[in-house]
């Protein structure tokens, strides 16, 4: 009888972890992240207590909440070739684990990462599910560049090998529940759907329609995007072992006007997590807006210098928790609270607010600078706008610090508002954020977009 698996889905990041009914008031919960609570709910709402927890691999995009379930009582599994230095049952390939009625066995699938394991969940020995990690995806395969440059093509040809000799071998009706999915950055191509089965893929994923060795890996390489700079210190993180924090994180403190003067002084960075419009009508000067969103985790990542402390701006009815656990999920401690009042006391202590020109994305004329990922702005861009991902804006800051009037867009206005508060931490003054994106001007104006570069 197959067993209940329960998808728990990070939106914010594309990554499902997995609980596991192993069917005698145990579970068994695969990759999760750090916030233990989403698994403990799930777990206490259906009477069980989390006995494993199994890590597919190093993660680079998010801080792993194994320790978080190890402190409730679970035993982790993770690979003996991953080096983690907390306690955990190290395993290789071909080793089963008894979960009592079912058997966890680990099939050795490097490429994503060197020390990739894949799970197979066996009832006696019939495979019930393949919790494939970051190998095999909806429509994909997880990118293999996140460890080192010199080491890509030999990850990509390690991964071609597991899929045809470890993954592709498996029962073609057999169901695959991947941890990377739509949204996540780890995954070339982002897929949509988040679970498949071996024949579904065998049919219809482009990278294993490919013909040889030599063709995976250079339609693999051909197609990968940037990523977040956090995802370069993830791995090590993991390897060690974050703090554990409990279901609980850290409350912000509230902090006057004068004790974030001092903060900022000595080199914290201000976080506006506001709304656009709310950012756009008042913000402190030399504040860096990223939105709170689910997506805000990962542009935090990308931006803001870890080893820095973190001072926020949040309206009264925005949820602290979700921002602090978005925050400690990437690997962000140094979180020092908020600004107590928000902008009005900042302003009220004679602090000027700075503010910024919203633009109907339909109205948009003139120097225009759009903020897309590569792909993105390939699929469609406004003529003649200059293009620069987010996450490369601090990289080219310099050539972008021109002078004169520029608007920023994106596909709705959040990112561009980030990087309309980066060139203006800058210096750069005249700048406006487009409030929609390139499809809402094509639809006022009754024109084509342009493609391509």
């Amino acid at each position: 009888m197959m067993p209940s698996i329960l998808p728990i889905v990070d939106e914010g990041l594309g990554n499902s972890a997995y609980l596991v009914d192993l069917g005698d008031r145990r579970a068994l919960v695969l990759d999760p992240s750090r916030d233990p609570s989403p698994y403990l709910a799930v777990a206490e709402r259906r009477g069980l207590v989390i006995a494993y927890v199994a890590e597919t691999h190093l993660h680079a995009d998010f801080v792993s909440g194994s320790r978080e379930l190890a402190a409730q009582g679970a035993q982790v599994l993770a690979a003996a070739a991953g080096g983690i230095e907390f306690p955990h049952r190290g395993l290789v390939d071909g080793e089963e684990v008894d979960l009592g009625r079912l058997r966890l066995r680990a099939v050795g699938t490097p490429g994503h990462t060197p020390e990739h394991l894949s799970y197979v969940l066996l009832d006696g020995s019939e495979p019930v599910a393949l919790f494939s990690g970051g190998s095999l995806l909806v429509g994909a395969v997880a990118r293999t560049d996140l460890i080192a440059p010199e080491r890509t093509e030999e990850l990509a040809r390690a991964l071609w090998r597991s899929l045809q000799d470890r993954i592709l071998s498996l029962p073609d009706d057999l169901a695959v529940y991947p941890t990377h999915g739509a949204g996540s950055f780890c995954s070339a191509p982002a897929g949509t759907a988040r679970t498949t089965t071996i024949g579904a893929e065998k049919a219809a994923n482009p990278l294993l329609a490919v013909p040889d060795e030599d063709a995976f890996v250079n339609a693999l390489l051909g197609g990968l995007g940037s990523y977040p700079s956090y995802f370069l210190r993830m791995r090590e993180v993991n390897r060690v072992g974050p703090d554990v924090y409990g279901a609980k994180p850290p409350a912000l403190a509230a902090l006057g006007v004068e004790q974030v003067s001092r903060l900022l002084d000595a080199g914290a960075i201000l976080v506006d997590v506001r709304p656009v419009e709310h950012f756009a009508a008042g913000h402190v000067s030399g504040a860096l807006a990223i939105p709170l969103r689910p997506a805000f985790a990962s542009w935090l990542g990308w931006l803001a210098d870890p080893d820095r402390p973190l001072v926020f701006v949040l309206d009264p009815d925005q949820d602290r928790t979700d921002l602090t656990r978005q925050a400690l999920k990437v690997g962000y401690h140094h979180l020092a609270g908020e600004l107590a009042g928000g902008v009005a006391a900042w302003e009220a202590a004679g602090h000027p607010a700075r503010h910024v020109r919203l633009v109907p994305a339909a109205e948009v004329v003139g120097p225009m600078l759009d903020v897309r990922q590569d792909a993105e702005f390939e699929e469609g861009h406004l003529p003649g706008a200059r293009h620069v991902e987010l996450g490369a804006i601090p990289l080219e800051i310099a050539d972008l610090d021109a002078g004169g009037s520029v608007t920023v867009m994106c596909g709705h206005g959040e990112r561009a508002m980030t990087g309309a508060s980066l060139l203006a931490r800058a210096g750069r003054s005249e700048v406006a954020v487009a409030v929609g994106g390139p499809d809402d001007w094509a639809a006022a104006h009754g024109r084509p977009l342009h493609t391509g570069r």
